[in-house]
Order: structure tokens, then sequence, then C-alpha cells
């Protein structure tokens, strides 16, 4: 689908008017409600999401992680959530490269890029092209970095002390 198509009398709606296309990115490694939260507030402010499901290849590249879930499983989660319309793999680093292939009108991301020199870089690039960014927060309470380090504390007996050595230390 692409943006500025139009919902008809035949899609339910009374007029016509040009059809919001929403994109959420994000590695949806094991999936949580933080996942869940996004993917439902990015649904609630669009008429067509688009969800991205960071590629292994993308996710070692930009933050240095082996995905636990691979690519094809994430994919398979995220397409049966409820609120995602549609479910692509994110391949590319370059947001407006993506955005050339889908043309999306907003683009939602998590409120640890607002103010920073990469978010408001993605502002103007995406302000160029007409495209709304909207920032959502995060949950507080789950993360993937939590639920990687506990796999890893369940699963290699050294790993809890050194967690927690880094965690007093600031490093983690």
């Amino acid at each position: 689908m692409a943006a500025g198509q139009s919902l008809s009398p035949d899609s339910g709606s009374n007029s016509t008017r040009p059809l919001r296309i929403g994109y959420a990115a994000g590695a949806f490694d094991l999936f949580h409600v933080g996942h869940l939260n996004i993917l439902k507030h990015a649904k609630s402010q669009c008429d067509y999401l688009i969800a991205g499901v960071v590629s292994d290849e993308m996710l070692e590249l930009t933050k240095g992680v082996t995905p636990v879930v691979p690519l094809v499983e994430r994919l398979e989660i995220v397409r049966h959530i409820s609120f995602v319309d549609e479910a692509v793999a994110e391949v590319v680093q370059d947001k407006l490269e993506t955005w050339r292939q889908l043309r999306f009108d907003v683009f939602f991301k998590g409120d640890d890029w607002r103010g920073t020199p990469r978010g408001m870089h993605l502002e103007r690039e995406f302000a160029a092209v007409g495209v709304d960014v909207v920032y959502f927060p995060y949950t507080v309470n789950t993360s993937s970095t939590i639920l990687r380090r506990a796999l890893d504390a369940l699963t290699r007996p050294d790993a809890a002390s050194r967690w927690q050595t880094r965690a007093i230390d600031g490093t983690s």
C-alpha cells in the first residue's frame, strides 16, 4: 500500500480521504509487552500500520546484538499481531531509503531518540518529504535487554555475576 491512497466507500468510510500510513520499526526480539504497546499506540495514530522487523544482519551492524529469535520467526510473530496490517523485513540502515520503498506518512520511534542528534537528523530528513515523526515512551519495567540478561544468567552460571558487576559499575 502506498501513501496517498484513499479510503473509499467500499472500505467502510463515508467519504474519500487520504489513508494515513504508519511505520514502526524494531527488532521485536524476545517479544514482550513493550513491543505490543508500541504497535498498539502506533496503530491508534494511523489507518494502516507497517511494522519493520530489523534483520539479523542490521541488528548486528547497528547494535552489535545477535537476536535470540531469527528474523523469519520474528516476522511471523509480528505479522500476527492484530494492530499490524503488514510486516516487512528492514534490511537497510537508512530510514529515508525505507520510506522510498514503502511511502509511509508517519514514522514511530522510541522517545530515547527525541532531542538527540540522530533524532533531530531523522526529523529533518522526514520533514523534507512530508513524514511526521511521533515518539512513544518505552515500557519502563520490560525490555529485551533485561530479558536477554535473564536468559544469559539462566544458561551461563558465570553470567549473573558479570551482569551484576556491570550494573554496579554503570557499564551495562
